[in-house]
């Protein structure tokens, strides 16, 4: 397991922080007792929060893998109005704060957009966060397939960062981003896709397949 880049800062600053309070408190009775705990634990949630767990990523040519790790909250056709203007099929993953937060690329093609857009912080679930919601858009597209991949940020994810660059070429399993604390990722697919997955599963991405094309 490894701590993830966008995380390190915070871990630094956070100890940096417990020892600069330490010598204001001379390291006293008080100090031990009552902040370092209280830092200790925040330390340790964000090495917890910021993990990147050792994974084999087995990548097989029409397969689309789980975006990230979380739960499968939406599977429904729907009209996908930002790029594609159609129909297609929407898989939704729930995000908690507890999930590993990483974001990686579903399949292997060239990124064909990038789009951030502002917006509100409605609770992750509400199916307006889909539209409504700070989010960034990014679509993959091969020989075979094209999908829309959505980053939303929710109530408590107030950053959403992407890696993604029009025209690269990327590989499935590499990451496109991250999230703070909790939110989740829309796929969008193209009408006919297998869905292999169904509601409430618990994925983990690029190990869990979603589909099949």
């Amino acid at each position: 397991m490894k701590i993830h880049k966008e995380g390190r800062s915070i871990i630094i600053y956070q100890f940096i922080l417990l020892f600069i309070v330490g010598i204001i408190s001379n390291f006293n009775s008080n100090f031990i007792t009552y902040t370092l705990p209280i830092f200790l634990f925040f330390i340790l949630f964000s090495v917890y929060f910021f993990r990147v767990p050792k994974r084999k990523f087995i990548i097989e040519d029409g397969k689309i893998l789980s975006p990230c790790d979380g739960k499968v909250v939406v599977i429904e056709e729907t009209q996908e109005n930002e790029y594609f203007n159609d129909k297609r099929i929407q898989v939704s993953i729930f995000m908690s704060p507890l999930n590993v937060h990483n974001n990686l690329y579903p399949i292997s093609g060239s990124i064909e957009y990038v789009q951030y857009h502002p917006g509100k912080y409605l609770f992750a679930w509400n199916p307006k966060s889909s539209t409504e919601n700070e989010r960034n858009t990014v679509v993959i597209k091969n020989q075979k397939i094209e999908i829309l991949c959505r980053q939303i940020a929710g109530f408590l994810a107030r950053r959403i960062v992407c890696y993604a660059e029009k025209d690269n070429n990327i590989n499935a399993c590499q990451e496109l981003g991250f999230i703070k604390f909790g939110s989740r990722v829309d796929i969008f697919l193209p009408e006919g896709t297998r869905i292999t997955t169904k509601i409430n599963d618990n994925v983990k991405g690029g190990v869990s397949v979603i589909g099949t094309y």
